[in-house]
């Protein structure tokens, strides 16, 4: 995080399962977070056995914790976190879904934009000579005005309701149906790959998914866009060949690495 200058200001940490490689980092972080004066309280997520798991990774590697932390188990269907833990967040959800990895209990997540307000029409608007300022701004936001005696409601001049972004998480898993449904129509699939094709006996052994594999997910679910995930070291100069491998399935493809930046445009 402070390689790539990304701030500490987190809230939330969602984890998928629990192998040690996936959360034993969190010890450090908060330690971190402790020596900074950290007041606010940080929430973790997680699938069956975080209060465990966690709880004991906070014993172990934490004399004290000065901030509050708070840890809640997530089961498939859940909508995480937000106001309150009931899942009520400002503009989006988080939701949890299966995933197939074994050893464990393991999810993966979705983030779910609400549906967003129509463009408002400002043409119409100066047709009915409803002056600039703060009545635009009333009908932009569904609200109804009054002007010279008319009653104006927002649905001359907003459009339909457009939906939001979707963005799909896997963590560690085999490409399965779950992820198929939870991915449906995605803006961005991240889908772990960690190996090519010559391993994917390998890969079915150890609860992991090929390139190829996680492209056939993202062609099933309709996905726009596919980032693969978790690569092997043994890609860790050149991952070109997993990329090969994936387009000849799903054309856009991309390889996750660290400091990474993705813009995910709002669908049409």
């Amino acid at each position: 995080m402070m390689r790539y200058g990304v701030s500490f200001a987190l809230s939330e940490i969602f984890f998928t399962h629990f192998h040690a490689d996936h959360f034993l980092g969190v010890i450090g972080l908060i330690r971190t977070l402790g020596l900074q004066g950290r007041p606010e309280p940080l929430f973790l997520y997680g699938p069956k056995g975080a209060k465990k798991v966690l709880g004991t990774a906070m014993q172990l590697g934490v004399e004290r914790v000065p901030f509050p932390v708070e840890i809640t188990e997530v089961k498939a269907g859940d909508t995480v976190g937000g106001e309150g833990g009931g899942g009520k967040r400002d503009g989006y959800d988080v939701c949890a879904f299966p995933t197939e990895h074994g050893g464990g209990p393991s999810i993966g997540y979705v983030l779910k934009e609400h549906v967003r307000r129509g463009r408002f029409d400002v043409e119409k608007a100066k047709a009915a000579g409803i002056p600039e300022g703060p009545m635009w701004g009333k009908l932009a936001k569904g609200e109804p005005i009054e002007l010279d005696g008319r009653k104006l409601t927002a649905d001359g001049f907003v459009g339909e309701a457009r939906p939001g972004r979707l963005v799909v998480f896997t963590g560690d898993t085999r490409p399965c149906a779950a992820t198929v449904d939870a991915a449906q129509g995605a803006d961005l699939l991240v889908h772990e790959a960690t190996f090519g094709e010559e391993e994917r006996d390998r890969a079915r052994d150890t609860g992991h998914s090929t390139a190829k594999e996680a492209a056939q997910v993202a062609l099933a679910a309709k996905a726009k866009r596919l980032l693969l995930s978790h690569v092997s070291a043994r890609y860790s100069i050149s991952a070109d060949e997993l990329v090969k491998e994936a387009k000849e399935v799903f054309p856009n493809v991309s390889v996750a690495k660290d400091g990474l930046e993705v813009d995910v445009p709002f669908p049409a």
